[in-house]
């Protein structure tokens, strides 16, 4: 898990670490999300996105979309609330032809009027595929609820009315304000040296201006507590979110939360929640659960399925868990298989490399520096049983809850 480091004259982080493949990974992390928007650019993170693989001063659309494809690469981008991400996977001798084009759509895209018109159709349509599934919108719903009145309480992908209002300018203001190097990280993981990817790098982004951030984000403001059930037509099953604000990256109780939301509603079949709702009592097929720590705030969720008369029996089980968590200390044995378990699930996710890669990036952008592995499990192995107890106390009783029928 070892990562070189190095800076570039404009202030661009760059990682990177070797390994024995003839598949490379790279990506370009930009501090910039769908927060950063102010209130007349709903969307235009996610829109700018897009739009970054439409045309440069040196490319058109079409020759973008063909540079790595034709030689068996993928080139692609994500959006979340704080970070933007372009990422691309190709053979290790065509690495050059991959950096070159991410610094080429980063630093050189145009945003033509004709394209950009285009690629606001195609989001709306995204938005209008995205608002048929209530698993997924439910989301957007608590979150806008949770951190109401804050950037955070917005959707990603914007409405379809604040997208049409977006215009290719705006999406280059939003690029010149946002988009600054010392925010950004450059990360690789391949078979090239660490000389050969600093020497890429030099040779293909060194005549990136240096600028630097001239804004400040916004913590969200505390809000009550709530608890809503709201009728969507459509909706043939019961969807629920229990949930609140936790900690954020910077905490050091995060670890622990993790560990706790991992053993309530993780990808394990054994997870807490899924053995109590699923395996013991048949009554739901999804129940999941998830931390999202962020720069100023955090997210803890619970969210589960059901046939609407056995959603009430589901959230008095789930609410029952949280309780016991708030009450209990885990015993011994059970607090040593779940850290076995979070330490394997996190060696597995290392043998990912595309994974490890983004996962390093996003440590760069935040921490400025990459834990090893060994530092990880050592965290891990140090949580106590009296620390995830206090942890389910400070988080857990603050939930609220959110129902789609």
């Amino acid at each position: 898990m070892e990562f070189d480091t190095f800076t570039l004259p404009s202030g661009i982080r760059c990682i990177h670490r070797r390994n024995h493949s003839k598949v490379a990974h790279c990506c370009l992390m930009v501090n910039t999300g769908s927060r950063d928007e102010l209130p007349e650019e709903l969307g235009a993170a996610h829109l700018t996105e897009h739009t970054l693989f439409k045309g440069t001063t040196r490319r058109k659309a079409y020759q973008i979309n063909c540079r790595l494809e034709n030689l068996g690469g993928e080139l692609n981008a994500f959006t979340t609330k704080e970070d933007t991400t372009i990422h691309a996977t190709t053979l290790r001798g065509d690495f050059p032809k991959a950096v070159e084009l991410i610094g080429d759509i980063v630093f050189n895209s145009t945003f033509p009027d004709r394209e950009v018109e285009r690629e606001k159709e195609v989001v709306i349509d995204e938005i209008n595929t995205y608002r048929d599934i209530p698993a997924e919108t439910i989301f957007d719903g608590f979150e806008a609820e949770l951190f109401a009145g804050s950037s955070l309480a917005g959707n990603i992908l914007g409405t379809s009315r604040s997208v049409r209002r977006i215009s290719p300018q705006m999406l280059r203001d939003f690029v010149h304000r946002t988009y600054t190097p010392d925010q950004m990280v450059f990360a690789s993981i391949g078979g090239m040296s660490s000389a050969t990817v600093e020497r890429t790098l030099h040779k293909y982004l060194d005549g990136v201006e240096c600028r630097r951030r001239d804004f400040v984000r916004t913590a969200p403001a505390p809000v009550a507590r709530f608890e809503k059930s709201l009728h969507k037509a459509g909706v043939h099953q019961a969807h629920c979110i229990i949930g609140g604000r936790a900690y954020t990256l910077q905490d050091s109780k995060r670890l622990p939360l993790a560990l706790l939301i991992n053993m309530l509603g993780g990808p394990a079949a054994n997870s807490m929640l899924n053995i109590l709702l699923r395996e013991h009592n048949g009554l739901s097929y999804t129940v999941e659960a998830a931390y999202n720590p962020i720069s100023d705030s955090g997210l803890a969720t619970i969210y589960f399925s059901s046939d609407r008369d056995k959603a009430d029996r589901c959230l008095e089980l789930v609410q029952g868990q949280l309780r016991q968590l708030c009450e209990q200390r885990l015993s011994t044995l059970k607090l040593s298989m779940a850290k076995k378990q979070y330490m394997g699930q996190f060696a597995i996710s290392m043998e990912n490399p595309e994974g490890n890669m983004l996962g390093a990036a996003k440590s760069m952008l935040v921490f400025d520096s990459v834990d090893d592995s060994d530092v990880i499990y050592r965290k891990i192995s140090a949580v106590t049983a009296e620390q995830l107890r206090d942890v389910a106390n400070e988080i857990f009783p603050e939930f609220s809850t959110l129902i789609y029928h």
